[in-house]
């Protein structure tokens, strides 16, 4: 997860649990970066319904974080933002922060790819970079149309959406070459991107309260489509984050107008609309089961300065455990139930 700021009065109408600290003995550990430089950590226990979390430890950045990755192992976190530098945090061991990945702009988004032992970092200064841990300079520098917005890698498939509506497709078992570039199926500004579990697509979200599911394969087309979603009357709000469920395919949509929805792509259905917070969601994400969904309150300043309340400015980040009803999905017709 990453991003996450201030909140004002009543903006858990889920009844989610809040990130607090009470005792906690077991199981998930959640990472939020921050506009004041900060990557936090909690550990999170769920027994039942209740979800418990205790702080753990929090590394600082020269300026704000604004993107944050696991590796695969679970022990180590990697974070970069508007300092231009990569730091990778080996969390559990309780070492020291070390950076090992440089860009000449802030680095927007990053993700840590096992099959590759690589870091891959991209940029504002429209490159993507890809690092062994084990040497000071990338492996390899790719060029990008322009800066980096988004990425979402689900081996080999790497999706990344940049700047001008360009959504670049890479197979990462031949990275330095592009294996496809589209235009955004959505008329408006990317904000993020999630590639399919099955590596077959992607999903892009834009700030135009808009979605698109799009398939790789051309003859598969026929199946692409795109849907609104986090709108209100006539006022439209950014699709802020995009998160697939671990087990189910079924995937999270969260936004600027303050909600989370469950959707199933394959049958085209809302599986469920959640409550809507009274300050924007900006990021959020599962855990590795699926069992918790973690999502941050706050303001986003998409209206600018004159919405921000300083007096009741708070940070607010809320775990929902999500119900079978919520993310299973849907059986198509003429198949079994799923997963």
């Amino acid at each position: 997860m990453s991003t996450f700021g201030a909140a004002a009065n009543n903006v858990n109408p889920n009844r989610s649990a809040e990130l607090v600290q009470p005792p906690s003995d077991s199981g998930n550990f959640l990472i939020a970066s921050s506009w004041d430089n900060q990557v936090r950590c909690w550990e999170v226990s769920k027994s039942g319904t209740t979800i418990n979390s205790v702080a753990k430890a929090a590394i600082s950045h020269e300026q704000p974080v604004l993107c944050s990755a696991w590796k695969d192992d679970g022990t180590t976190v990697f974070s970069g933002g508007c300092d231009k530098q990569v730091k990778m945090w080996p969390l559990l061991s309780g070492g020291q922060p070390v950076t090992v990945a440089m860009h000449d702009a802030p680095v927007k988004d990053l993700a840590w790819i096992p099959e590759m032992n690589l870091l891959v970092t991209g940029s504002w200064d429209k490159t993507l970079r890809y690092w062994d841990l084990r040497q000071q300079n990338p492996t390899w520098v790719q060029q990008l149309p322009d800066r980096c917005y988004a990425l979402s890698v689900k081996h080999p498939l790497m999706v990344v959406g940049t700047a001008d509506r360009n959504i670049v497709i890479f197979n990462l078992q031949n990275p330095q070459a592009e294996f496809k570039r589209v235009m955004s199926p959505l008329k408006y500004q990317t904000r993020c991107v999630a590639a399919f579990p099955d590596q077959q697509g992607f999903l892009v979200g834009s700030i135009e309260g808009r979605v698109g599911v799009h398939h790789l394969d051309e003859s598969l087309a026929s199946k692409n489509f795109t849907f609104k979603c986090h709108r209100d009357g006539n006022d439209i709000y950014s699709v802020n984050s995009l998160n697939f469920h671990p087990v189910h395919g079924t995937f999270a949509t969260a936004g600027s107008d303050g909600a989370f929805n469950f959707w199933d792509k394959d049958s085209k259905q809302r599986l469920k609309a959640m409550s809507r917070c009274n300050q924007p969601i900006t990021s959020s994400g599962f855990n590795n089961d699926g069992s918790i969904f973690a999502y941050s309150v706050c303001y986003d300043w998409s209206k600018g300065a004159e919405h921000h309340n300083p007096s009741t400015a708070k940070t607010n980040i809320y775990l929902h455990a999500p119900q079978d009803i919520e993310v299973k999905g849907k059986p198509r017709a003429g198949t079994g139930s799923r997963k």
